[in-house]
């Protein structure tokens, strides 16, 4: 397996609840290093362009006000294999179908309110981590 990058985000759930310290020693348990990190307050039309994917869908709305609601934290994270193994850590979408010691079964309140947002594909890690830092503001 090779290193590579993925991109993460924790939620205005977790926030909110002070959990960005217990979720980013999850995620370096699991053998992920946090190698670039930043708390901001996304824009409406962040989120929208973010999350455009779904912008079809009839939770579109309803998930970009969840994530306008608070600050998250903006992250990269690198390791073996950094894709699978941070989705495999944060758990399924939905935290009732999560497995135990997973963060969004640890910490999720909700399937919308999950806690945590991770990469999907090395390709889509890429676009997500371009979308928010300049390679300058990744030191691993």
């Amino acid at each position: 397996m090779a290193v590579q990058r993925t991109f993460s985000i924790i939620k205005p759930d977790a926030t909110r609840r002070n959990l960005t310290g217990k979720v980013n020693a999850m995620l370096e348990a699991g053998g992920l290093r946090i190698v670039a990190q930043k708390r901001i307050h996304m824009t409406q039309a962040q989120a929208a362009s973010f999350y455009g994917v779904h912008k079809e869908r009839p939770f579109f709305k309803s998930l970009c006000d969840f994530m306008t609601s608070g600050p998250v934290v903006v992250q990269v994270l690198e390791g073996e294999n950094a894709v699978a193994r941070n989705r495999e850590i944060m758990g399924a979408t939905n935290p009732a179908n999560a497995e135990p010691g997973t963060i969004r079964k640890e910490v999720a309140e909700s399937i919308e309110a999950n806690s945590v947002h991770g990469s999907d594909s090395p390709e889509n890690a890429a676009i997500e981590i371009a979308y928010f830092f300049a390679g300058s503001e990744i030191v691993g």
